[in-house]
């Protein structure tokens, strides 16, 4: 049985608190993070290090992302209550269930065929099966259900993904963690027009690798 305690609401106020004093200033953001049970995403053996700031290995070379870097790199997407937003690389679903507290247009893809199984399932037992989860290659977007209003990667690749470029709508964000396989600089680029678009460089970061086409190689 699912259980979200006050002792666990605590925890994730006091979390909240310590995002603010990094610079975390999204009101919308703080709430949602505040919202999502982080607990519930861990093994019960491991809970102790839910609240903690920092990513945890979920099995099959991924993580659940530090608090911190799903709050910053939510911030920056902006994203709005009517937003048509993709995730790429759903993992362990708790940025997804974070994105869900902002909007309810929430497509999220998943290369990890293991991965995607298991969160799915815990997904829709959590509540949080609103999303549109797709297994698949994330490098080169959802074609189908494009175009959105905000892209969020969840995983650092060695370019800008020319297909999530074109699948955001004029006035659409990206956010995308682009450098090597040690550290990747934040990138937010935005769609001025069908062919121009602004790019904006933020701190750097260590994600796990973006598989598929547009990404690494396996």
């Amino acid at each position: 049985m699912l259980q979200d305690t006050y002792r666990h609401q605590g925890q994730r106020r006091a979390l909240v608190r310590e995002l603010r004093q990094r610079g975390i200033h999204a009101e919308p953001v703080l709430a949602a993070l505040a919202a999502v049970p982080r607990h519930l995403f861990f093994a019960p053996a491991f809970e102790a290090h839910a609240y903690q700031d920092k990513a945890f290995p979920i099995g099959e070379g991924q993580t659940i992302s530090q608090p911190y870097t799903v709050a910053y790199q939510t911030q920056l997407l902006g994203v709005q209550p009517t937003d048509r937003v993709l995730e790429v690389g759903t993992g362990s679903g708790y940025q997804c269930a974070v994105l869900l507290q902002l909007t309810p247009h929430v497509d999220s893809i998943e290369f990890n065929e293991v991965l995607y199984g298991r969160t799915r399932q815990f997904l829709a037992a959590l509540g949080a099966g609103a999303a549109a989860l797709h297994c698949g290659d994330g490098s080169l977007g959802l074609p189908n259900r494009a175009p959105f209003d905000g892209i969020l990667v969840t995983a650092g690749a060695p370019s800008l993904p020319p297909a999530l470029l074109r699948q955001l709508r004029v006035g659409g964000r990206l956010v995308i963690p682009v450098g090597d396989n040690q550290t990747q600089r934040m990138l937010r680029v935005t769609r001025e027009g069908p062919e121009s678009f602004i790019r904006e460089e933020f701190e750097d970061f260590r994600f796990v690798p973006l598989l598929g086409a547009s990404g690494w190689k396996q």
